[in-house]
């Protein structure tokens, strides 16, 4: 019986990980941070219907360093998400496939989501700031 000193299979610590796997992978989680962003809205929706005070504790909150890193890590999925979904429709249709233009595509999702996360943070503060 020979003694090898390689791995069976690979593991995280040799096996560099392509980016439209780690694409794949980040997909299915701000999935699942969006689920559980949604129940911040959930609880702003539910203070703005207890009344003033409870409102304005919940405003105070959001307005936390805590709060808008909350917000801003929720922006940033909503809209990480968006673009690789519609990267996954497009595949859909059989186009696109190739492996230039998975690269192209993920290279195209992770500047979508900068620019759209950047943009509606610069919208809200331009239009919402005290």
């Amino acid at each position: 019986m020979r003694s090898d000193t390689r791995p069976l299979s690979p593991h995280l610590q040799v096996y560099r990980w392509p980016l439209s796997m780690a694409m794949s992978i980040l997909h299915r989680i701000t999935g699942v941070a969006l689920s559980v962003g949604t129940l911040l809205l959930v609880g702003w929706l539910v203070a703005a219907a207890d009344g003033p005070d409870a409102y304005a504790q919940f405003q105070h909150l959001l307005a936390s360093i805590i709060g808008r890193l909350l917000l801003f890590g929720w922006t940033v999925a909503l809209f990480f998400h968006l673009c690789n979904g519609l990267r996954h429709l497009w595949w859909d249709t059989g186009r696109a496939l190739d492996l230039r233009s998975v690269a192209a595509g993920n290279l195209a999702v992770l500047v979508g989501t900068a620019v759209l996360t950047v943009a509606a943070w610069g919208f809200g503060f331009t239009h919402w700031s005290h």
